[in-house]
């Protein structure tokens, strides 16, 4: 039997709970699964594990300042480039990319160097950092009137987008088309967005109507910022937030503020502009960001045998390390992205709608579906820290990995079973320490799920696995996510290809490993959120009007409850929606996620850390719009994982999920999917904390 997405919502509604999997193996339903082939390149040609994984280094400081009211700040100027790197094995074609890098350093032996992933930012506990971002994507970055750089990969312009070309009237907008528009080939916005920054105010959060183009030489009948860039300009200096020796932000640049005021954790930073963040980050241009220090830092952890300081795995790269590093790190980033390739090393994205699910036109305006954008993209290579496949040389003792999940829609299952004798324990997520360690080989068979821009701090000891060679593996699928348990309920990532991470060459000890077990760790306490208003939302999936079970758009929504008859019926909303969710300062609010689409969804919130209160199962009527929790059930707890804080929390379908926020910090934020193809069309709203901002854009 046959269900297309649509018949699968009635079917639950019409009284029959499917479990998370059953629309996968059991019912047969059709979902909207992407390509896994990608470019020209054949992923089973290109070397596995030959390329030594790359540590990133840290990025210098450009230098110290004071504040106005004397505090010490430390300040960057980081710069956004388009240059060549050896992604692929030497031996094949390298790839032009974008990524941030440094353009002053205050020390002799500062590292000028762009990447991508770019270099860590290390912050300290309450020190804040103030960061002047620079696009320069054009031909010659030291020249201002050299020509702007297009795109590397096809920008789809029907979206609700940036759209420079629109003009001050234009941009942020949907524009409209007499016949399908080619891909726009314009100047490049940029805006800079720090994951998981709490506290952080809104000139500084990146919105995403607040890029910049480059200054460059033939910018004209284009707009050069975003619709809030001039705002936030004008907040930012009124709150000194300047680059030295300037009085306002200077074209083709911002300056955003870091307070680093929330606990120790792993933050990432990466572009935000408004329906081309998918683009922007497949590109390059993302990096980690570590806060270190506090109350709830590393030098707060116990050792629980003896009362005192623990040792975790160390040391980790520091500031002004010779490149390449001639130390042995302990402590090691660890970015996981998918991408595609083509024979000429360039990167594949596709171009048209077609390669997800051959829908092959009309397109806008002669139907609801744009020519360019695909609902997900899976691409066909695993790359980390840079480079596809790279092994890493370890020790038989305990190492520190802090992962990161940055691939576009790909839903992670790293699988450390693969390595006899492993033992891995969880110790941290995207808000800091958990409040125990997970010992993920004991209860979690070796397995960490991992959606979208989610972090994992986890500590991997080695010390009873044999000397040779073992792969990571990821045994999430190659399609959308849904929630079960791989094999089982969806099938694996292929074996050959997107299964494999990386490789451990796992040698004897160098010298005696005094880290503590981690079983022994007594990590900080974490103070737990309480009460809240309830506040009710969906997540949507806009289904075409012309094309058989093909998505249109995601979104977000509201939800309005009927006391009498027990149904909860939502309403879509679009970016371009007046604000729905406008909480005052200094409360505590209970969302209530409620899933209508078949997909599991990374769910990310600007600005604040929240707490996962529990998950229920619900029944979908997509005819009446309207959900209902499953009669009889019960909410369903957190995993051990997400206990503490996080900035994103997955949503799986057929179930409403419950955070817990508190908003301390007025202004205007948003909220979105981090499957970033969903977020560029419609899955991403404005929220604002406290009133409208005197002279702020419409919003």
């Amino acid at each position: 039997m046959k269900f297309s997405r649509r018949a699968f919502l009635k079917y639950i509604a019409g009284g029959t709970v499917l479990t998370l999997f059953d629309f996968d193996k059991l019912t047969g339903i059709r979902r909207a699964l992407a390509q896994i082939p990608g470019g020209t390149l054949d992923p089973l040609s290109v070397p596995k594990f030959i390329t030594p994984l790359l540590i990133p280094p840290v990025m210098p400081r450009a230098g110290s300042i004071r504040q106005r009211n004397g505090k010490k700040v430390d300040y960057y100027e980081i710069a956004l480039r388009q240059f060549a790197q050896q992604i692929l094995p030497e031996g094949l074609p390298s790839t032009t990319v974008w990524g941030y890098g440094a353009i002053k350093a205050a020390s002799k032996n500062g590292l000028l160097l762009h990447h991508a992933p770019s270099l860590t930012i290390e912050a300290r506990w309450g020190v804040p950092v103030r960061v002047k971002w620079s696009n320069e994507l054009r031909a010659d970055p030291a020249d201002p009137a050299s020509a702007f750089l297009p795109h590397l990969l096809p920008v789809d312009p029907t979206l609700h987008w940036a759209n420079p070309p629109g003009g001050t009237t234009g941009r942020d907008g949907r524009p409209t088309f007499a016949s399908t528009p080619d891909a726009y080939a314009g100047p490049v916005p940029m805006v800079t967005h720090l994951h998981g920054s709490a506290g952080v105010g809104d000139e500084s959060d990146g919105y995403a109507e607040a890029w910049f183009l480059p200054v460059a030489g033939n910018l004209a009948g284009n707009a050069t910022d975003g619709t809030w860039y001039d705002f936030f300009k004008a907040k930012a200096a009124s709150k000194g937030y300047l680059a030295p020796g300037t009085t306002a932000w200077e074209p083709g640049t911002s300056v955003f503020q870091y307070p680093n005021s929330q606990r120790a954790s792993t933050l990432w930073y990466h572009d935000h502009t408004l329906g081309m963040t998918r683009l922007n980050v497949y590109a390059g241009p993302a990096g980690f960001y570590l806060i270190r220090g506090g109350n709830a830092g590393d030098d707060a952890v116990l050792d629980s045998r003896s009362g005192r300081g623990a040792v975790l795995p160390g040391p980790a790269p520091h500031e002004n390390d010779k490149f390449p590093s001639t130390k042995t790190y302990y402590e090691i980033p660890i970015a996981i992205q998918d991408r595609s390739f083509n024979q000429d090393g360039s990167l594949f994205y596709p171009n048209t709608r077609a390669f997800f699910d051959e829908v092959a036109g009309p397109y806008i305006p002669g139907s609801d579906i744009s020519p360019i954008w695909n609902p997900e993209f899976f691409g066909n290579t695993i790359m980390v820290n840079g480079n596809t496949w790279p092994f890493l040389n370890v020790e038989q003792r305990r190492y520190r990995f802090r992962f990161l999940n940055g691939c576009d829609a790909r839903f992670l299952i790293l699988d450390f079973g693969r390595i006899p004798g492993i033992d891995a324990w969880m110790i941290g997520n995207e808000g800091g320490f958990l409040a125990t360690p997970v010992n993920l080989t004991e209860v979690n068979g070796n397995r960490l799920l991992m959606s979208p821009a989610e972090r994992a701090d986890v500590i991997v000891d080695f010390s009873h696995v044999p000397v040779g060679s073992y792969v990571l593996g990821n045994v999430g699928p190659d399609e959308p996510f849904g929630g079960g348990e791989p094999d089982d309920d969806f099938d694996i990532a292929d074996p050959y290809t997107t299964g494999q991470v990386m490789q451990f060459n796992v040698g004897p000890a160098l010298s005696p490993d005094a880290t503590t077990p981690p079983a022994f760790l007594t990590l900080p306490p974490i103070t737990p959120l309480h009460g809240g208003t309830r506040r009710q939302l969906a997540l949507l999936e806009e289904m075409s009007l012309f094309f058989d079970d093909a998505p249109a758009e995601a979104l977000l929504g509201t939800v309005a409850s009927d006391p009498n008859a027990g149904v909860l019926t939502w309403v879509a909303r679009k970016w371009e929606d007046p604000v729905t969710e406008s909480p005052a300062v200094g409360t505590t609010e209970v969302w209530e996620i409620y899933n209508g689409t078949a997909d599991a969804h990374p769910i990310h919130i600007h600005e604040l850390l929240f707490q996962v209160v529990d998950r229920q199962p619900i029944s979908v009527n997509e005819d009446d719009k309207t959900f209902q929790l499953v009669p009889g059930s019960a909410p369903l707890p957190p995993e051990p994982w997400e206990a503490g804080w996080k900035d994103t929390v997955i949503a799986y379908p057929g179930q409403v999920t419950r955070l817990r926020l508190r908003f301390d910090v007025a202004g205007q934020y948003a909220w979105h999917c981090h499957i970033v193809e969903h977020e560029d069309n419609e899955m991403m709203r404005p929220y604002r904390i406290g009133p409208e901002q005197p002279g702020q854009p419409d919003s």
